[in-house]
């Protein structure tokens, strides 16, 4: 006679095989998507821009848009979406799985995650962007085998995700915004309603527009300043240390606070490596005494971080947390 219980195990074994989970980062100023398999590897992908200039209903239909997209490759190729991973900035609220506010974008406390599901047919968990990024770098990346890390996403805003002891820190969907952090009492309106906030001082943003302002010259952004420091422009140098010192000053005081042994700074301004890591490195040092003295070092998977937190999440909310490669499982 035929094993049957065999048999099925056999199928459940082939329907696991063709299993996947989709991950989608939104940014400010880009998406990046991918369906991705059991053990974290891109199956396809795609790249499209937000539309958040046309406002928050036009961002809700370009993410449908994407995850409707993601899931035809994903079918084209045999396989079936288990679950969608969506991570967004600002302030998310993930046991609600509502988009409470963000700047960038300009929804508030909009139920994101079921307009999604409503829009595509797919079962969708929501997070943050720089949170999915930070336990990405702690189980694929940079944070690999440390239970406490500092994660800092250095883009157009600043942004942090603290894992402590091993989980991340959500506290609402508030923890985290280390861009507003007042570096300078008094300083440059910030986004948020603030003034002198980290991200007026040390986002890329502000790092390009700074130069702008003192040179009159307007560059293509924080990358160029970036050249212009390393060949030795005073203004842009200037513009840099300016930002690297007040990116060691915010990071002293979460030192204090929160005490990680790891900070992994990502992010497009962290592309310059030891020109940025060096002198935050060495502010850090001198700001602090008794406090023990985190490591510093760059991120390692670059702008997929956010994609692969998503899919993390997407794979952990479909019940099966542990789709990931066993080398990997060993050190998170």
């Amino acid at each position: 006679m035929p094993d049957r219980g065999r048999a099925r195990d056999g199928d459940r074994a082939h329907d696991r095989a063709h299993d996947c989970v989709i991950g989608l980062d939104v940014g400010g100023t880009g998406m990046k998507g991918a369906v991705l398999d059991r053990s974290m590897q891109p199956v396809a992908s795609l790249r499209r821009p937000t539309p958040r200039a046309e406002g928050p209903d036009a961002v809700v239909a370009a993410i449908t848009e994407a995850l409707l997209d993601l899931g035809g490759l994903a079918a084209e190729q045999g396989l079936t979406v288990r679950h969608a991973g969506v991570v967004v900035p600002g302030i998310v609220d993930e046991g609600l799985q509502r988009a409470a506010w963000s700047a960038n974008i300009g929804w508030r406390d909009l139920p994101l995650a079921a307009l999604l599901e409503r829009g595509t047919g797919m079962p969708v968990h929501l997070g943050h962007d720089v949170r999915a990024g930070g336990v990405a770098e702690c189980a694929l990346g940079a944070g690999r085998g440390t239970a406490n890390v500092l994660f800092v996403a250095i883009g157009t805003g600043i942004a942090a995700a603290l894992v402590c002891d091993g989980s991340p820190v959500v506290s609402g969907g508030y923890a985290g915004e280390l861009g507003h952090v007042v570096v300078e009492p008094g300083g440059a309106a910030c986004s948020c309603g603030g003034g002198g906030c980290l991200e007026t001082v040390a986002s890329a943003s502000a790092v390009a527009s700074r130069y702008t302002a003192l040179t009159g010259r307007t560059v293509s952004g924080a990358a160029e300043v970036a050249a212009l420091t390393e060949r030795g422009d005073p203004a842009a140098r200037a513009v840099w240390e300016r930002a690297a010192d007040a990116l060691a000053a915010a990071l002293a005081t979460v030192t204090s606070l929160l005490a990680p042994e790891l900070v992994v700074l990502g992010g497009g301004l962290a592309e310059a490596d030891a020109l940025l890591l060096d002198p935050v490195r060495a502010g850090l040092s001198e700001r602090l005494t008794f406090q023990r003295r985190p490591v510093l070092a760059r991120a390692e998977l670059g702008d997929r971080a956010g994609c692969l937190g998503a899919g993390l999440a997407a794979w952990q909310a479909a019940g099966h947390p542990d789709s990931r490669p066993p080398h990997l499982l060993r050190h998170a």
